[in-house]
């Protein structure tokens, strides 16, 4: 036993040790300790290759890409994300990844992301929690003691997801109920007024946009119309008698 590295040092001074089956008598009288510390580069990557760490910018990325493909454009979200998955990647190559349990995270989000937008009263976004937490606990494998992921972390990451897909449904559920305020679904229906006479094709005004149109019955410049079709850029009116019913 040593109770320093100097003490080490002398301690070993004359032992015998056999190296490549030589025996040799160890010399260390003479030997200089010098401490080489790690660069800012070794630091970094110790703090990302931390199994906490590199968790967390796993979540991040897979985040900002969701938030990225269902915002295209933000661009801020989609390079945020791209930058963590890629720096937890690294360290995973590193850290003993138990990929069943990579697997079972991807499946969980995948899940829950099917939960939001496609409701099944629970039943996806339950099963989704569960692969998610499981995932979580299996993704370090190692028996190390306090060398995997924190349960704190791993039950903060789960709460902080489970209420941002609940959000994202409750708005679903929401916008279910809304009248639709846009696209060829809306436009059939609305109310259109004739820009000019015509008894074929003309042009009417829906939503303050003219619009090419073609009827079965003449029109006169101010007459309201329905649109009952849409074909390409070319509505298909009716048009509307004074009490609002079709002719």
């Amino acid at each position: 036993m040593a109770t320093n590295q100097r003490d080490l040092i002398q301690q070993l001074n004359g032992k015998k040790v056999k190296v490549l089956g030589n025996e040799t008598t160890l010399e260390t009288d003479a030997v200089t300790l010098t401490e080489i510390l790690p660069d800012w580069r070794n630091k970094v990557l110790e703090i990302i290759t931390n199994p906490n760490i590199a968790y967390i910018l796993m979540m991040i990325g897979i985040y900002g890409l969701i938030f990225e493909f269902a915002n295209p454009g933000s661009i801020v979200p989609g390079t945020i994300g791209s930058i963590c998955l890629l720096l937890a990647l690294f360290s995973f190559q590193i850290l003993p990844i138990n990929y069943a349990g990579l697997a079972l995270i991807l499946l969980g989000i995948a899940l829950m992301v099917a939960e939001a937008f496609q409701p099944s009263f629970g039943v996806l976004g339950l099963g989704g929690v569960a692969a998610f937490v499981a995932g979580s606990v299996m993704l370090i494998d190692t028996e190390l003691p306090g060398y995997g992921v924190n349960m704190g972390i791993i039950a903060g990451v789960t709460v902080s997801t489970v209420a941002f897909f609940l959000m994202a449904l409750g708005m679903v559920l929401r916008n279910r109920d809304h009248p639709i305020v846009s696209g060829q679904e809306e436009m059939i229906g609305a109310v259109c007024v004739a820009d000019e006479h015509f008894s074929e094709r003309g042009k009417v005004l829906v939503h303050g946009e003219r619009w090419t149109a073609v009827t079965r019955t003449p029109l006169k410049k101010g007459d309201k119309a329905v649109v009952k079709a849409l074909e390409g850029l070319t509505l298909e009116v009716e048009a509307l008698a004074k009490d609002g019913e079709a002719i």
